[in-house]
């Protein structure tokens, strides 16, 4: 009896932006700013025969009780740009950009990613993100013009007529065809002025996990961006999102999941642990540990010890939420006694609890258990590969490419070389 073939590894990484999950103060860390820093990054990614790269992108300076947090402070240059550069340095790692459908028109987006797409080739993505708070909105003429619950229904319409202005003219054809679409967020009649690359059209990327948002995906995406790295919570995403293809006439492949994941080595599991500790103890500084719980009890904690005890007293659920920062529960009442009974059991500190909460490591092991775990999730269709974020910037993905990328090409479960002049389409398996 044969065997069955083993399924194929899919692997991008994430250029560590402004978050909580990037080490600041580590003497590797270098300019988040510097294209030398992105051109690292990227050929270590594709000598880690990645996918692809992914870099997120800021439309304003996140703000917390009108200062800007410490973890804010580089800002961001233009994705596009950034990509467009590095399509000039790399041959075969897939360029995928993360633009809001709120604050962009689909016209002049569309051709854009068109150009990305033809001078690299044929290796353009789009992470495709909503925005509708009135803080981002802010820096734009018609400022937070969109209702929440339009946040989805524009992207729609914005992916549908970019696909269309995609489509309307293929490669090798003699001229476009005219683009006329109306809807409720659109009414565009275009022509487009590029030729499309030889994947089609760039590839799209979504990262929603509400009800509405996978379903979202389902209908629109060829990658999902997922949270969800633990085995079990991670398969059960899986099941979930897959289950909605089949009704929309797609296949289980046509829908690539990659959860966001960071990694830890050493040479001995306890050597991993120790590191995992000490690296999330430098990304939950102090003044993060106080923002994060600020967003669930709603009120200025500057005078909070982060050393000492939780707030003894419960969140005001009506307060206003501070700019640049949104709440991230439902009930913050009952996330905060149920963090506060949590912290009195284990003795946890302020900040101990936040590093609970943000500072887990997704794998934390060995080279070889590392790989044991990545291949066992996607063997056992958990989720089909895992978006790499390193730690520091540009180094974040040196350790991994050379320690624990072999081991899984060893297995059978990873390529070891590209494609000749592989589309991003086809590094990922996923149709036009």
């Amino acid at each position: 009896m044969t065997a069955e073939p083993r399924r194929q590894i899919h692997l991008a990484a994430h250029f560590p932006g402004v978050n909580a999950t990037t080490v600041w103060s580590d003497p590797l860390h270098r300019s988040q700013i510097e294209f030398s820093a992105f051109e690292h990054f990227a050929r270590t990614a594709e000598r880690g025969r990645f996918d692809y790269l992914f870099l997120a992108e800021g439309l304003r300076l996140r703000e917390q009780k009108g200062v800007i947090h410490e973890y804010d402070v580089a800002g961001r240059p233009a994705t596009l740009a950034v990509l467009a550069t590095l399509a000039a340095v790399t041959e075969h790692i897939g360029l995928v950009g993360t633009l809001s459908a709120t604050f962009n028109e689909p016209y002049e987006l569309a051709r854009q990613l068109a150009t990305l797409d033809l001078v690299s080739d044929g290796r353009a993505g789009w992470n495709v993100v909503t925005t509708n708070d009135a803080f981002h909105g802010a820096n734009f003429r018609r400022g937070a013009f969109l209702d929440h619950a339009d946040r989805y229904v524009r992207a729609a319409e914005f992916i549908d007529l970019a696909s269309q202005l995609w489509r309307a003219w293929p490669q090798g054809a003699d001229a476009p065809q005219p683009v006329a679409f109306h809807g409720s967020q659109f009414d565009v009649q275009a022509l487009p002025t590029l030729p499309g690359s030889r994947q089609g059209r760039p590839l799209i990327v979504q990262a929603g996990d509400s009800d509405e948002g996978r379903q979202f995906a389902a209908e629109n995406a060829d990658v999902i961006f997922s949270r969800h790295t633990g085995f079990d919570e991670a398969r059960a995403f899986y099941d979930d999102v897959k289950r909605r293809l089949g009704p929309l006439g797609r296949a289980e492949d046509d829908l690539k999941i990659l959860p966001a994941a960071t990694v830890i080595l050493g040479d001995t599991a306890e050597e991993a642990a120790e590191r995992a500790r000490v690296v999330s103890r430098a990304q939950i500084t102090p003044p993060t540990a106080i923002a994060f719980l600020e967003q669930v009890w709603g009120t200025d904690l500057s005078g909070l010890d982060p050393d000492g005890p939780l707030p003894a007293f419960d969140p005001d659920p009506e307060s206003t939420v501070f700019a640049g920062r949104v709440r991230f529960v439902a009930d913050p009442v009952a996330t905060a006694r149920e963090w506060r009974a949590l912290a009195e059991a284990e003795n946890l500190s302020a900040r101990d609890l936040a590093v609970r909460f943000l500072g887990r490591q997704s794998f934390v092991g060995t080279p070889e258990t590392v790989a044991d775990a990545i291949d066992h999730a996607v063997q056992q269709r958990a989720t089909d590969g895992f978006v790499v974020v390193g730690t520091t910037s540009p180094h974040g993905l040196d350790e991994f490419v050379e320690r624990v990328i072999p081991l899984l090409q060893d297995r059978g479960s990873y390529r070891s070389e590209y494609p000749e002049r592989a589309t991003l389409r086809e590094l990922l398996d996923v149709g036009a």
